[in-house]
């Protein structure tokens, strides 16, 4: 099940992974299962409050643990929306070429260039391991509007 906004688990940071054992291998299976057609998907979106997220890619579903971006450049707006974040779209400032560095399920170290749809989706789930949401990229008034909306319907 993906959390939806207002749930407050989605605007915690995430602490750093320590320990690669089973605990967290069942973690990112999960993750992973729970992608399903999404670009991409974090662990508090799931409810594991862990820095760990996965990225659909064409060579199938990579998982990147504590990611950090090392560098970014070709800014621009995009359009984002969020399965934690239901029928919203948003134009966010990002990248669309970074350098990440990430560990894998055995603590190992990579280095990732993504581009594009890819170089966004990432930055999109980073914000969620930061307790970062797409509600936090909406100007002022239109996040007033979409809580109240969200509000209105939990009460009814």
């Amino acid at each position: 099940m993906i959390l939806q906004y207002p749930d407050e688990r989605l605007s915690q940071p995430c602490p750093d992974v320590e320990q690669f054992d089973e605990r967290l291998r069942a973690q990112a299976k999960n993750l992973i299962e729970a992608l399903g057609t999404a670009k991409g998907l974090s662990s508090p979106q799931i409810g594991d409050p862990v820095r760990m997220l996965v990225l659909a890619r064409d060579e199938g579903p990579e998982l990147f643990i504590n990611p950090f971006v090392r560098s970014k450049a070709g800014f621009g707006l995009v359009e984002e929306s969020c399965l934690s974040v239901p029928g919203v779209v948003v134009n966010v400032f990002r990248a669309t070429k970074l350098e990440v560095v990430a560990q894998d399920l055995d603590g190992e170290r990579f280095v990732r260039e993504l581009q594009d749809i890819e170089a966004v989706c990432l930055q999109h789930e980073v914000d969620h391991l930061d307790g970062i949401l797409l509600t936090d990229h909406m100007f002022f008034w239109n996040r007033w509007r979409y809580r109240r909306r969200v509000q209105a319907t939990a009460a009814a």
